[in-house]
Order: C-alpha cells, then structure tokens, then sequence
C-alpha cells in the first residue's frame, strides 16, 4: 500500500505518527514494513484477513491522519506463511528514494492506465513501454507484446539511478508516448512527475503497478511473463500472486533459480554467483554463523530472523 499525501500538515509530528502506526501493527499482529515520510506513507505487510481490514480502517479513519488516506492504493496477494519476521515502522525522507529535489505527484503525475486497459499500451509499436523497477527484478519478469517485444529495461541498480537513465537515453523522446510501470505503482508516480517537469508530454503509467495487474486481469489474457519480484521472504510471485520458484540468497538479496543454487559459487545463507568474492572473511564467518542459528530454529520449529511480531 501507499498513497502520496502532505504528512508534514498534520496536527502530530512523524515521530508520533511513527508510534500510532506501529501500535495499530503490533495490536493487529501484523508483520511487515511502513515507511512514512513528509511526503506520504509506503508500505508491505501480512497479516489474518480481520487483522489487514481494521488497519486499513484505521489508516482512513484515524482522525489524526485528517482523511489523507481514505483513498489509500492497496493490493491484496495471499500466502500461507508470515512472510515477514518482524514489525517496523521507519521514518525515511522519502516514502520511494529517488533523490531529485521538489518532484512530487500531488503536484504533477502521469496519466493513470487501469489495468484492464494496459494491453492496448503494450501491444501499440508506437508507444516506448519502460519498466521502472531494477535490473534484477526485470529479469524476473516483465510485460512483452502480443509480437514479442519486451519492454524497456533501463538497467538500473536503483530506483535513484532512474532521472539519469531518462536524461541519457530518453532525452530526444518527449515527444514519444510514454507507458511506465513498478511493482505496485509507487516508483511510476514519482517518475512520471519527473518527466512532466522534464518537458516529457504524454506519460502513462499502470495505476496499482503489476501486482493489481496479476489481481485483476484473467491469465489468458496476460502479457506478463515470468515472475514478479517482491521484497519479502516469498521473492517473486506467479500470476496468482502465489509463491513462485525462486528463493534469496540472503548474503546479497538477489534472486536464485534452482540452477543458480547448484552453481559452484552457492553455500547457502553466504554466498552465490552474483556476490561471491565480495565479502571479507569476517563477513562470511558471521553469515555462516547466522546460517547455524538459522537452521538450528528451523530444527526447534522456530524462526529466527527478525524479531517477533506484535
């Protein structure tokens, strides 16, 4: 969930808005992350159905809050295990990292494209469709054509790379009909404000990102292919926003297949072929330590990352 919002408006301070929200998790024992800022609230969380809908309740209802986030964006995916080892709520200067001073989507945002008519965007020669999210999570999927065109994959290793790849690579195209699209919509607000003010003139974006895209329209219908990479324990979910097939390498937190764990480069918990060769030998002798405690709670039938949850 997030929503854009002036929090710095509000009659509490982050501080105490920090502590309400927190309070309203823990009391719910819902695990996950909220992030607030100035500039509004981000967030993923899991939790029993009865759990999520009185959070969101107090979310929109909360007097505090003076109605900022009656119309919160939410996706809902389901798994059958907490997918989150803790409960935190962090105070960030912004709710998505992108670094460029002033740009906001209160004041400018890109049109909205439900998701019921994002095809006719993928499927159009004539319209540069870019997806926003890093180079790792393109690789685990990403929108292609009814022809066979994947969409543009900018290459970035974060969300704050992204103003560059648009000053370098798309400055002749303001003129061009612009489809962006993320994960859950967040990091396609604030790019598209930024085109705007970059002079960009028809930027589009998929209102809800690809997980309200996998919410809503039928597989058969789907130009999706691959996975979605999430930032949680499941890693990537199909198009029935279950658990796919990959897991973590919990040393660089980079997506593996299972070819990738058999890979001579792989020890579970400390390595894989993406980062080894990266870490000092006291890093690796503490993840190897954290792997054993890991394992040894696995053995007791408990978890131990992060702390327990409210």
């Amino acid at each position: 969930m997030y929503k854009f919002a002036d929090l710095a408006g509000c009659s509490a301070s982050l501080t105490q808005l920090q502590e309400s929200i927190l309070a309203a998790l823990t009391d719910n024992h819902i695990g996950g992350t909220m992030i607030i800022a100035n500039e509004g609230i981000n967030g993923t969380i899991a939790g029993r159905d009865a759990s999520i809908q009185a959070y969101l309740a107090f979310l929109k209802t909360d007097p505090v809050f003076e109605d900022r986030f009656e119309d919160i964006e939410v996706k809902f995916s389901r798994c059958d295990d907490q997918p989150f080892g803790r409960t935190r709520v962090k105070i960030k200067p912004e709710i998505v990292t992108m670094r460029v001073e002033g740009v906001s989507p209160t004041r400018a945002v890109g049109h909205y494209v439900e998701p019921e008519d994002w095809n006719e965007l993928v499927d159009d020669p004539d319209v540069l469709v870019i997806d926003t999210r890093n180079d790792f999570e393109f690789e685990v999927g990403t929108f292609v054509s009814s022809t066979g065109t994947p969409s543009a994959n900018p290459k970035t290793v974060a969300f704050c790379d992204f103003p560059a790849y648009i000053k370098e690579e798309l400055g002749d195209k303001k003129d061009t009909k612009i489809a962006m699209f993320c994960t859950g919509g967040i990091r396609c607000e604030k790019a598209t404000s930024y085109m705007l003010e970059q002079g960009f003139k028809d930027v589009n974006h998929l209102k809800g990102g690809i997980l309200k895209y996998l919410e809503v329209v039928p597989k058969e219908e789907s130009r999706w292919e691959g996975e979605c990479f999430v930032f949680d324990e499941r890693v990537a979910v199909d198009h029935d926003l279950r658990p796919g097939q990959y897991s973590l390498c919990h040393a660089c937190r980079m997506p593996l297949i299972e070819a990738d764990t058999q890979h001579e480069h792989f020890e579970r918990g400390v390595s894989c072929h993406r980062c080894f060769g990266s870490h000092s030998e006291q890093e690796i002798a503490s993840l190897r330590e954290r792997q054993k405690q890991v394992d040894l709670a696995a053995s007791r039938g408990e978890r131990h990352i992060g702390n327990k949850i409210g």
